[in-house]
């Protein structure tokens, strides 16, 4: 049914409910498994003097060193998590894109069957305010895509 199923982490203790039903379903499937943690690009804007937007890329690089510590560490837990179930995992740490569409570009790029992710389930002005990659993956991708709350 599913050979090969994605699942997106942020490392949060939500995410990691997402990661324990996406587990316990590719055991049963017997699937193939990937975990996919993503962080965004730097984006820290100020403005000058004159009131104008700029960036500040100085701590640009010690930004992305921490992200991919990270994603590194997020990965390493999600794999012992997968071998106490006794199952393999290859993981995907995928620096400067949005989740979204780094998520629906693997599943795409590497022929995944679903995607399972964590949700909030939020509502009214504080998923407007706040956003959802998950709502985003589920409204953009052409596969199944289970979210676990």
């Amino acid at each position: 049914m599913y050979e090969r199923i994605l699942i997106a982490t942020d490392g949060s203790e939500l995410a990691g409910k997402g990661l324990a039903q996406g587990f316990a379903l590719a055991k049963a499937l017997g699937s193939e498994v990937t975990v996919i943690t993503v962080s965004e690009p730097w984006t820290a804007l100020g403005a000058d003097a004159a009131g104008f937007a700029v960036t500040d890329f100085s701590l640009a690089d010690e930004y992305e060193r921490a992200a991919e510590k990270t994603g590194n560490d997020i990965l390493e837990a999600a794999r012992a998590d997968a071998s106490a179930e006794g199952l393999a995992c290859k993981t995907a740490y995928i620096s400067r894109q949005y989740p979204a569409d780094a998520i629906l570009d693997y599943a795409a790029a590497n022929g995944v069957e679903l995607i399972v992710m964590a949700s909030h389930g939020r509502r009214g002005i504080r998923r407007v305010i706040l956003g959802s990659q998950t709502n985003e993956v589920l409204t953009r991708s052409p596969i199944p895509v289970l979210v676990i709350r």
